[in-house]
């Protein structure tokens, strides 16, 4: 009889997602007393006051399971998006909802298309299940280039993959491109719009709200990881046809989220107050930090999330650059596993952290003045 590997051979190629060293880590290795972590788009004011008594109010409740599908968060999620709750479905975390689409949807000669340089999360996701992924490269504006990726369709695409903005390069899709694309994607594919910086992005004129056009053939993705800052929580959302929420749902484990993600979720949704703080003082301290940039020399590419990459005239640069931040206790993310070999990506952090931030890229540009190679 001939022996079967244990491990599938999809699963043994992957790398297991890497996350960057800890505040507690950097400081540890480095002696420091303050540090700044700067590298996992985690909302820098942290969630709701609100949500934080509403959590400190809801241990007591535990010990029970909890009831997502009837939950007051699915309620409100269908309230302000004008949909009915079965076009809802929540997750721990986008990632969750993505591993069901990979689960419910692929075949095994089924395709997916995406682009390069995206979220790490829902390459390891797909590639895990062993289809082809077709991955076209970025245009030169380092952002998803989806007339390459509507010609790359074929009668054995399943799922389409885009990210907008993208992570890591904080760019977007326009209306008139998501326009086009979509009018070219045959209803049998099913396109994911991964929107976990929608909150940051909403306000472009040129950016499209995916839930504005209602195709039956789209899931939109959002999340309170980011804007909300919940990411400890695990707590994301997908809006959808109910028929595509029923298929998922048919495979996603049992009592996901937890009863505090579910509780904390449903009242930073409601603190409108505090979503509007974080607004502002990212649409501020963004521009700053884009800005000492340019004039620095350092060919930030423009985001519209909250953070900003950057890519360096060499690997080693990066690394260097990456070293010297963080032993001024910044953390900051290396972009290797993206496949930006150059690539840095800075989130945008209280004014204290961006202050130390433009001072310590000043310091090391006059240091690595002529060092390109």
């Amino acid at each position: 009889m001939e022996k079967r590997p244990l491990v599938p051979p999809n699963v043994a190629r992957l790398k297991a997602y890497q996350p960057g060293k800890t505040a507690e880590e950097i400081a540890e290795l480095y002696g420091l007393e303050r540090v700044f972590k700067l590298a996992s788009n985690e909302s820098a004011l942290g969630p709701s006051e609100k949500a934080l008594q509403a959590l400190s109010q809801q241990t007591l409740g535990v010990h029970r399971y909890p009831a997502g599908g009837r939950s007051p968060l699915k309620a409100a999620l269908a309230e302000r998006y004008r949909v009915r709750p079965e076009n809802v479905i929540l997750g721990a975390g986008s990632e969750s909802i993505i591993a069901c689409i990979v689960r419910a949807f692929l075949l095994d000669d089924d395709e997916v298309i995406t682009s390069e340089g995206t979220f790490l999360g829902f390459n390891i996701l797909v590639d895990s299940r062993g289809v082809l992924t077709h991955r076209v490269p970025m245009n030169e504006g380092h952002r998803f280039d989806v007339h390459q990726i509507a010609s790359k369709i074929n009668e054995r695409t399943k799922i389409i993959y885009v990210a907008n903005p993208n992570n890591p390069t904080g760019t977007y899709v326009r209306k008139d491109e998501f326009e086009d694309f979509m009018a070219k994607v045959p209803d049998h594919v099913l396109v994911i719009w991964d929107e976990a910086y929608f909150e940051y992005a909403n306000e472009l004129e040129d950016y499209p709200d995916s839930m504005m056009y209602r195709h039956d053939n789209v899931i939109t993705l959002r999340t309170f990881s980011k804007a909300y800052g919940l990411a400890g929580m695990r707590i994301g959302y997908g809006l959808a046809h109910h028929s595509l929420i029923e298929s998922i749902l048919k495979v996603r484990l049992p009592f996901e989220p937890s009863v505090p993600a579910l509780v904390a979720g449903h009242v930073a949704l409601s603190d409108d107050d505090h979503l509007e703080h974080v607004l502002e003082m990212n649409q501020r301290e963004l521009p700053r930090i884009f800005n000492k940039m340019k004039e620095l020399g350092l060919d930030p590419i423009p985001s519209a999330a909250n953070f900003i990459m950057m890519r360096r005239p060499s690997a080693d640069n990066a690394d260097a650059m990456v070293e010297a931040l963080m032993r001024r206790g910044l953390v900051v993310r290396g972009l290797r596993p993206f496949g930006f070999l150059d690539g840095i990506r800075i989130t945008v952090g209280k004014p204290e952290a961006n202050d130390l931030l433009l001072v310590s890229l000043v310091e090391f540009v006059h240091l690595h003045h002529g060092f390109e190679g």
